[in-house]
């Protein structure tokens, strides 16, 4: 099963499985969709060739031998107004907002939503000033909302930020993804290794010592290059 992360770009946005490709939730206040209702898809591609343009990636479309899964959205919360209804605006100045990520359900429980996350948390680090990604989150998620449910966002990193009965605002320190990165790179040596078939090269062997050198034994509690009387 092979998979692929690419930026969400005019190319796959159309793609998009669940209706994302035509959601405008974040994007526009509810007047603005109001206004351009029919028009969704058109508008939701100007929006990300806005982005694009003006300020960097907004996104990542995960693909599943070569059939698109999911993908997953942020921005600054100034470009996604649809945030500022929420009792738990707004979004902190340091961080930006995910705004939606959505798996297939024929592609759930294969991990694949904790890989957009990476993806994006790897993106905006080398994105200067962005210190944090913040969400809002649901308890009780409902039926074509375009909301994050708090159960997953705890499960790939977040923690509660502020607080609500209904809809808490959740924040993940870009910082904390760096073990990420570290464990994932080191799972995918140890997994190209097996693959390939490589081995760890094995240590040299300790050359025997010149003929009529003697080798002291190295003393319990002292480190063989440590001046006398250090422990």
């Amino acid at each position: 099963m092979a998979r692929k992360v690419e930026r969400l770009t005019l190319d796959n946005l159309g793609l998009l499985p669940g209706g994302c490709a035509t959601c405008t939730f974040w994007e526009f206040d509810p007047v603005h969709r109001a206004r351009i209702r029919g028009h969704e898809a058109e508008e939701k591609a100007a929006w990300v060739s806005t982005m694009l343009r003006e300020w960097g990636s907004v996104g990542r479309v995960i693909s599943v031998d070569d059939v698109v899964a999911g993908h997953i959205e942020w921005a600054p919360a100034l470009h996604l107004p649809g945030s500022s209804g929420f009792a738990t605006a707004p979004v902190s100045s340091d961080a930006v907002l995910l705004a939606s990520a959505y798996v297939d359900p024929g592609f759930r429980d294969q991990g694949l939503g904790r890989v957009l996350i990476q993806s994006m948390a790897k993106d905006l680090l080398g994105h200067g000033g962005v210190r944090a990604v913040e969400a809002f989150g649901a308890h009780r998620p409902r039926e074509g909302e375009c909301v994050l449910p708090v159960d997953f966002l705890l499960a790939v990193g977040f923690k509660t930020h502020r607080p609500h009965p209904q809809y808490p605002r959740m924040r993940m320190d870009l910082r904390t993804t760096l073990t990420w990165r570290e464990e994932i790179e080191a799972a995918a040596e140890r997994l190209l290794g097996v693959v390939t078939g490589k081995r760890p090269a094995p240590s040299p062997a300790p050359r025997p010592a010149p003929r009529g050198v003697h080798r002291s034994p190295v003393r319990p509690g002292r480190h063989p290059g440590a001046p006398r009387g250090a422990r």
